[in-house]
């Protein structure tokens, strides 16, 4: 049964609206305009009032590579306002001089496109004109066709997960990358702070300033596609990517007290005993992003530069194994060291625990949760190159790494920590 007070309440509301579109009416009656003020009138035609460089006869396309000018004809009238817009819905920057007497373009216009220019001028005695303007865009007669890959794939992830774009070519030029990275837009629900960030001349990485929230979604599309990047470069297609998040996922191992403890949303959901990197065979600090979950992986010490037949050496079945490193760190179930786990550090770098937690924590996590290590010996995991580790960038750096905010726009290359440790246990 309905609320009779919230009812009443509406029908208050509905009459106080009917009332006040009532006084604004009278109002609006008491306020007409005077027939002889030029600024009532309707806007007039301003054809005669403009010029502009795009083509006029039918059939015609105006070259893309150069930029779009409108001109005020006359000493009794100016610009007031350009707005020029092509069928996608991408507008064009552009700068108006202070006299209003000329407008350009200051972005690319892109090619293939059809354009809509709206003018807005104002005579002498200030009365407005307007006029609409419709042109297409030639195709340059060579180019060469920049494209971009999305990543991840499509689905849920954890809230450390980064975006990738991959590109077909690579961009070395800061002004080419500014084109390039303005025209890949990255939106989410609920709304964050994010950037990209230059990783090398062919990919890019996009992360918030903090993780992001859980149950986002997350929509990534290009609007490079027919822009004019450089010298006979440009935007080619790219599918567009969503994503979800779901629960906030943190594992922290705390290598000094050997355990590691599961955050779900902030709240503590389980402690593990574990062992990590020994003297030697440290384990990374860090954030880590978990990258895939292995039900089973044979790692051999050969693989990590430990010679055959050594102490050190190994050749083991592995279970439940989580991925957290391209160069073979895992959380793994460890059952030969189960004496150890929650009191000493032996292994070879992984995070080792019980073959019922392992078991547990490969059912709790996700591509894109985070795995972070406090307190090891070991470096710090590297942003680039074996894994993600784009988290222990402080967003300063991160933003450095940006054509659009950044003082280089280049980051540190370091693909060649992808090979240092291939796998350990």
């Amino acid at each position: 049964m309905s609320n009779p007070v919230h009812f009443q309440a509406r029908g208050r509301t509905v009459v106080g609206c009917t009332l006040l579109v009532i006084a604004l009416g009278a109002s609006a009656t008491a306020c007409s305009a005077d027939d002889d003020n030029p600024l009532s009138a309707a806007p007039y035609d301003a054809a005669g009032q403009i010029s502009f460089n795009g083509p006029t006869d039918a059939g015609k396309k105006a070259d893309p590579d150069k930029p779009l000018e409108v001109v005020a004809e006359g000493a009794d009238g100016r610009i007031t306002d350009v707005t020029a817009v092509d069928a996608a819905g991408r507008y064009v920057a552009g700068e108006l001089s202070a006299d209003g007497a000329r407008w350009h373009s200051t972005s690319p216009l892109a090619a293939g496109a059809s354009y809509t220019v709206r003018v807005s001028t104002e005579d002498g005695d200030g009365a407005p004109g307007r006029k609409v303007l419709t042109f297409e865009t030639g195709l340059p007669s060579t180019k060469k066709t920049l494209d971009v890959s999305f990543g991840p794939e499509a689905g849920a992830y954890g809230v450390g997960q980064p975006v990738t774009a991959e590109l077909s070519r690579p961009v070395r030029d800061r002004a080419q990358r500014a084109i390039v990275e303005r025209a890949l837009k990255v939106d989410s629900t609920p709304a964050v702070e994010g950037a990209w960030h230059w990783v090398d001349d062919k990919k890019l990485h996009y992360r918030p300033k903090d993780y992001w929230p859980a149950h986002a979604t997350v929509q990534v599309r290009s609007t490079l596609d027919g822009i004019k990047i450089g010298d006979r470069m440009w935007g080619g297609t790219a599918k567009p990517l969503k994503i979800t998040t779901d629960d906030r996922v943190v594992a922290v191992t705390d290598a000094a007290a050997h355990t590691l403890t599961v955050f779900q949303d902030g709240r503590e959901v389980r402690e593990i005993p574990v062992t990590t990197g020994k003297p030697g065979f440290e384990t990374r600090n860090g954030v880590k992003v978990v990258l895939g979950k292995e039900p089973f992986v044979r790692m051999r010490s050969s693989t990590v530069g430990i010679a055959e037949g050594s102490s050190e050496s190994y050749d083991l079945p592995v279970y439940f194994a989580t991925r957290v490193t391209w160069s073979g760190e895992y959380v793994h179930a460890a059952p030969w060291s189960v004496g150890s786990q929650g009191m000493a550090n032996v292994s070879h770098g992984c995070v080792g625990m019980s073959t019922a937690n392992a078991e547990w924590f490969f059912g709790a996590v996700q591509e894109g949760d985070l795995v972070e290590v406090v307190n090891s010996g070991g470096e710090t995991m590297e942003p680039f190159g074996n894994g993600f580790g784009d988290w222990n960038l402080d967003w300063a750096k991160w933003r450095a790494g940006s054509a659009l905010t950044g003082a280089t726009g280049n980051a540190p290359n370091t693909q060649e920590a992808a090979r240092l440790r291939p796998t350990a246990v």
